[in-house]
């Protein structure tokens, strides 16, 4: 028998602050473990991951527990920006050295194509959470970085993705926004993170799915079943088990490639709509430290980045003023027209990985446990590839493309460099 211990897991200090989303909550409540359960799946974390995999399970007849000892939005769903971007943390050129034009082409596509799905997710469904169709605008503030985008430019046009360059010139006429080069692309959107997983939840519910206030202490593996022992004296027993925990994965070897870090975000008070830039784009820049900016439906301007390798909450906590006032000073300095005054500012802890990919399948020397973590700057929409990956594995199906982000992958000659686009997101944690 294989067995995991989560007992000491530290998942409610992942973020702190005051985010810019609704805690409204999920209209299905959790309830309290009353007795002995047994489910085809169990889902630990009902953050958007989890709330993602038990609406794709229960809307296929499964019959499905989800399991998390803090209410929806209390971890780091909360803390997203929800800019869903299919542009990776690493560039197409940088997957194409590492594993390939074909490899790196298939992977941009997958993670367009959960852009997309998502959103027909969202629209199928009428989840009321603020979806808005976005373009993305990549900045770069050097001649050198001009270069580096236009080659990635026509590796975007080999591959099919739809992505525009823009010089200083065309950049400025368009967007006012004065910096040596972009790149405009299609495909993107954004959202409320708590209103999304929100609904997820309740669509989950009305399938039948459960969702359980309790913290499952240790998970056991043997044979075609899996049991969770929680913090009461219930056991839950599962065809199959998720863990839908972010990067805290207690009792798991986490690979090589994996590593936490933290960032911080803020929000401005609502803008004067005539303050916006041009279609309010989705705004990262490539620069080291990175800055990232999108707009809200009342006006406001979240801006974030400032990322650094601080774990510890006391020490990341510490850091939020200093942190929010270069946001706000290289936000002023892109934007010289926003009103500048946050009216609420946060901070979290995440995780990603040296080659921008998110960890996605069975967790090693646990048979039917499956995992998915390490998404970076691409949180939500990694969410939503790691729904269709782990649930088309527990129906059995398989596809080589799936090894691309498995926890066990080999990604050797991979080195890190600054961050583009990383984001203050990563799922909630049981």
């Amino acid at each position: 028998m294989a067995e995991i211990d989560l007992a000491e897991s530290s998942q409610n200090r992942l973020k702190s602050g005051a985010s810019a989303w609704s805690h409204a909550g999920t209209k299905s409540a959790y309830q309290p473990l009353q007795d002995n359960l047994k489910v085809d799946a169990m889902i630990i974390g009902g953050g958007i991951t989890g709330a993602l995999i038990g609406q794709l399970l229960s809307e296929r007849g499964l019959s499905v527990v989800i399991v998390d000892r803090q209410a929806p939005g209390l971890g780091s769903t909360g803390a997203s920006t929800a800019m869903l971007q299919w542009e990776t943390d690493r560039t197409l050129g940088e997957l194409e050295h590492y594993y390939g034009f074909e490899r790196a082409v298939g992977i941009y596509r997958r993670s367009a194509a959960s852009v997309a799905g998502l959103s027909k997710l969202i629209v199928a469904n009428r989840i009321a959470c603020n979806l808005l169709p976005r373009q993305s605008l990549l900045l770069t503030s050097n001649q050198e970085g001009a270069g580096d985008l236009l080659r990635e430019v026509e590796l975007r046009r080999r591959a099919g993705l739809p992505s525009r360059y823009l010089e200083h010139c065309d950049l400025f006429t368009e967007f006012e926004l004065d910096r040596d080069a972009a790149i405009l692309s299609r495909g993107s959107a954004e959202a409320d993170p708590l209103l999304l997983t929100s609904g997820l939840l309740d669509i989950a519910v009305k399938h039948g799915a459960r969702l359980i206030g309790a913290s499952v202490t240790r998970l056991h593996s043997e044979g075609k079943s899996v049991s969770a022992e929680t913090d009461g004296s219930f056991v839950i027993e599962a065809k199959t088990a998720v863990l839908a925990t972010g990067y805290v994965m207690p009792g798991i070897e986490m690979p090589k490639l994996h590593q936490t870090t933290s960032s911080w975000a803020l929000a401005t008070v609502p803008q004067d709509p005539a303050v916006l830039w041009r279609d309010q784009v989705l705004i990262w820049e490539d620069s080291h430290p990175y800055l990232y900016m999108r707009t809200t439906p009342d006006g406001r301007i979240i801006a974030g980045g400032e990322d650094d390798d601080t774990i510890d909450p006391a020490a990341r906590n510490a850091k939020l003023a200093e942190k929010i006032m270069v946001i706000r000073e290289k936000m002023k300095r892109l934007w010289s027209r926003a009103d500048t005054r946050v009216a609420t500012a946060w901070c979290g802890t995440f995780g990603e990985t040296s080659d921008g990919l998110p960890l996605i399948g069975p967790v090693p020397s646990m048979p039917q446990v499956y995992a998915a973590c390490g998404y970076g700057g691409n949180g939500i929409t990694f969410s939503y590839l790691a729904a269709q990956v782990i649930g088309a594995m527990i129906g059995g199906g398989y596809r080589d493309w799936f090894d691309d982000f498995a926890l066990d992958r080999d990604a050797a000659g991979v080195t890190r460099r600054p961050r583009v686009s990383e984001e203050p997101r990563q799922t909630t944690l049981n």
